[in-house]
């Protein structure tokens, strides 16, 4: 199911005040290189992407369903093809190593003023796809897209400030903070401008339940359940998890290692530097860490569950029509039967029936060997492994409790994408798993 022509007109009249907002964004900031930044050039080439966005925004008011621009279908089914579960994780990963490898070219204005620009207007093209629209322009996740350039913004300011400060600490001067450092009276300074603050998003939140309707559906019932069954933005990561995990560990043991992470860090953390000011290259570990934590195990989640995730679970692509009829057949198997029965061609030990409690326990352990012998190398041999190669400067600096503690917990925060990327490409479930006491990893 692709754009058609009713369609089209009916979102031709948004889609012709979208590019009308970005033609008076551009403008404003080719005047702003124009007069304040002195920079003629950009403010020429501004001017012309305005003028563009102008031509953009006449065709689609036009009211012909043709004139409308709209992104190639190639361009859609190669989304399409490259939006799957692995390419997904691993283009997000490998994006997220390439902003941070060329951070500071990236952090320049006029790079994240393109990068932005080419964003609204990828965006602008592809709400002229249904598909692609009734995903984004749901009342539901409206606020999600706004959020993720918020998002977007704030980390870029964050790295930008960072990058400053390490430049001028490389050179011998105090970070951007220690020259700011004038104290601001908390009254009238920050209860007036809590209080604008206060009217504003006031403001802007009647605006928005005015121009966007509530997303109020029918009353609940016990024979009719959406599908898909979402649960709220901010917890789509954890229903993520739900996939891959038993719920005691994605839904308990997971948040909990989360919430005892974050009581632990300053207890683990033993880089005093950075206190107080952005910097990257004195916290780059710490920095690291929390980003993959962050942005690669939290909100490339969150993106995926809004967006990717369709009827009955299933993964569609941006531009692809959520079918409820797509069936996908995955046959997955736990490490033990593919140790036993796939690898060594044997049926998986079984106990005779009337054996002793022992004797079941000893069955149960020899089936499930792999997996007991995979996570103890993982959790008990690879600490002291990178304590003596990768990590040795930190087992030094940390001592050997503090050091224990923060190799488990990156070690079990790995377990995540292992976990995910070894479903979707070997359909393993579990690593370990124990109905009999219903304790499966």
């Amino acid at each position: 199911m692709h754009s058609n022509g009713l369609f089209l007109k009916d979102v031709a009249g948004f889609l012709g005040l979208y590019y009308t907002g970005l033609a008076i964004m551009n403008a404003i900031a080719a005047i702003v290189f124009w007069q304040k930044t002195k920079q003629p050039g950009w403010a020429a080439v501004w001017s012309v992407f305005s003028v563009v966005m102008l031509v953009l925004a006449s065709l689609a008011l036009a009211g012909t369903a043709e004139l409308v621009p709209s992104l190639p279908m190639s361009a859609r089914k190669l989304v399409n093809t490259l939006s799957g579960p692995v390419l997904y994780t691993l283009g997000t990963t490998a994006l997220l190593t390439v902003l941070f490898i060329f951070r500071k070219f990236f952090v320049q204005p006029m790079v994240a003023w393109t990068i932005l620009n080419g964003m609204l207007l990828v965006m602008g093209l592809s709400m002229a796809d249904e598909n692609f629209s009734s995903i984004v322009m749901k009342a539901d996740n409206v606020p999600i897209v706004g959020l993720v350039f918020l998002l977007a913004f704030f980390t870029w300011l964050a790295t930008s400030q960072a990058v400053v400060n390490d430049e001028r600490i490389k050179q011998g001067l105090p970070p951007m903070e220690k020259l700011a450092d004038e104290k601001v009276l908390v009254w009238p300074d920050l209860v007036y401008t809590e209080l604008i603050c206060m009217v504003a998003v006031s403001a802007f939140l009647l605006l928005w339940a005015i121009f966007l309707q509530a997303p109020l559906e029918e009353p609940a019932s016990s024979v009719k359940t959406p599908n898909p069954s979402k649960a709220p933005w901010y917890f789509l990561g954890l229903q993520e998890m739900l996939v891959y995990f038993d719920p005691w560990y994605a839904g308990v043991v997971l948040p909990s290692l989360v919430v005892f992470g974050l009581m632990a860090l300053p207890y683990l953390d033993f880089n005093k530097k950075g206190n107080g000011y952005y910097s990257i290259e004195e916290r780059k570990f710490s920095y690291l860490v929390y980003q993959f934590g962050f942005f690669e195990l939290w909100i490339t989640l969150i993106i995926l569950g809004t967006f990717l995730r369709g009827p009955n679970w299933n993964f569609f692509g941006p531009f692809e029509y959520w079918s409820p009829y797509k069936v996908e057949v995955l046959n997955n198997f736990d490490l033990p039967q593919m140790f036993w029965v796939t690898l060594l061609d044997r049926p998986l030990p079984v106990a005779s029936a009337g054996s002793s409690g022992l004797v079941q326990a000893g069955t149960i352990l020899l089936r499930e060997a792999p997996g007991l012998v995979l996570m103890g190398i993982y959790l008990v041999v690879l600490p002291p492994l990178l304590a003596v190669t990768i990590f040795r400067k930190f087992y030094a600096q940390m001592g050997f409790i503090r050091y224990m503690v923060m190799s488990n917990l990156m070690l079990l925060m790995l377990t995540l994408p292992l976990k995910m990327i070894l479903r979707w490409t070997v359909n393993l479930k579990y690593i370990v798993s124990i109905p009999e006491i219903s304790l499966n990893f």
